[in-house]
């Protein structure tokens, strides 16, 4: 079965380090990080909360749910769409292989793919992370 998850999660995903909004919320994050550093996982784009998301739907301010958020997933999804060279629409699937993942981080240290980052609160997380090699993240691939 697929792991579901938003187009600026592909994005989340590359620099996730152990940090996040709630334990639970870090605790799904590093099992979802470990199945797909694990090799060739399986993903389904949603435009949705996902499953990255899903401890965070019983929070009474849950931010899944903002249209900002959505936003930022349609500016992930164009940005990524180039790069993958398909489309990233509602239930495209992908297949995360360590070699795409290794592209998806050159880009993303270059900046070519964060059109989605723009004022997201964790961007100097990230960006220190993938200025260090992204050697402090949590999806070991490789």
């Amino acid at each position: 079965m697929p792991i579901r998850i938003r187009p600026h999660h592909l994005l989340c995903m590359l620099t996730f380090a152990g940090e996040g909004y709630t334990p639970e919320f870090v605790k799904n994050f590093d099992r979802i990080a470990q199945l797909i550093a694990a090799g060739d996982q399986t993903v389904e784009i949603v435009f949705a909360p996902d499953d990255i998301c899903a401890p965070l739907l019983n929070e009474t301010d849950c931010h899944c749910l903002e249209t900002r958020i959505s936003d930022r997933d349609r500016v992930a999804a164009a940005a990524l769409s180039g790069l993958l060279r398909q489309p990233i629409r509602e239930r495209a699937t992908i297949e995360l292989s360590h070699e795409l993942l290794a592209r998806m981080r050159e880009a993303f240290a270059l900046g070519t793919i964060r059109s989605a980052c723009v004022g997201c609160q964790w961007s100097p997380l990230c960006d220190g992370i993938a200025s260090g090699g992204f050697s402090k993240t949590s999806l070991r691939c490789g």
